[in-house]
């Protein structure tokens, strides 16, 4: 990034909460999409990895102005994910999960707000008796399908229309407890032709969305999807209302 670029550009920390891997493709295509933020939208986002075992921490992402929840389950430790998918929900940071993000997201909240406790991760605990996340009918990975978003919804807005075509890479989704979790205030935003949830939203919050396709897959990563672009815009607003705070 040039040095006008840099003086015109807004900084923001951001949480990549996960186990970092070479052979995950979402991982490697971070640093891409870091540098077309800063050199395309003038957005600034300062990156630290968090591991799944580190963000078992209470304050793990605490003081961060968004946390990504990024694919690579099973992750080695369900509890940090969770937690620090809580503290986001829970505290106002902007927050993003994709794929095995996504599926933490509705476990965390089926558990911590819906009261349902025993709910699982078929990947995490196979023999469960109450799977909220269970192995697809047909499995994703590799594939490309058409989503359709909800008008008036963060998706709809992050995304700029109700139709968009996604890559997935996963084999697990949501299929029970749907109409409790929407009871409970998350707003099931986005579904495929068949119907299936695909996106998961918090109204009420300043940026919390979940989507079971990557949009961090989407191109060559030189030209950030609208939803990675949408949080890094919501962290540049959580740094300035912090900074404005602290002034």
């Amino acid at each position: 990034m040039t040095n006008s670029a840099a003086r015109t550009a807004r900084t923001a920390t951001i949480a990549l909460v996960g186990d970092r891997s070479p052979n995950v493709v979402s991982h490697t295509r971070i640093p891409l999409l870091l540098d077309a933020l800063a050199e395309r939208d003038r957005l600034v986002l300062d990156a630290y990895w968090v591991p799944s075992e580190d963000a078992e921490d209470v304050a793990a992402v605490r003081g961060f102005d968004a946390v990504w929840v990024l694919p690579g389950s099973p992750y080695r430790s369900e509890a940090g994910v969770l937690r620090a998918i809580r503290t986001a929900r829970e505290e106002g940071i902007p927050f993003l999960g994709t794929c095995g993000g996504f599926q933490h997201a509705l476990l965390e909240y089926a558990r911590n707000v819906c009261g349902l406790t025993r709910v699982a991760h078929a990947e995490n605990d196979p023999d469960a008796e109450d799977l909220l996340i269970e192995p697809l009918a047909c499995s994703l990975i590799g594939h490309e399908s058409a989503v359709t978003v909800e008008s008036g919804s963060l998706a709809e807005a992050a995304i700029g229309s109700g139709r968009t075509v996604e890559r997935y890479f996963c084999s697990y989704g949501p299929s029970r407890h749907l109409d409790t979790l929407r009871a409970h205030g998350l707003r099931l935003s986005g579904h495929d032709e068949d119907g299936h949830v695909r996106v998961a939203e918090l109204p009420g919050h300043p940026f919390f969305l979940a989507t079971l396709f990557q949009p961090e897959l989407s191109g060559d990563g030189s030209r950030p999807h609208p939803v990675v672009r949408a949080l890094a815009r919501a962290a540049a607003a959580h740094a300035g209302q912090r900074s404005r705070t602290s002034a």
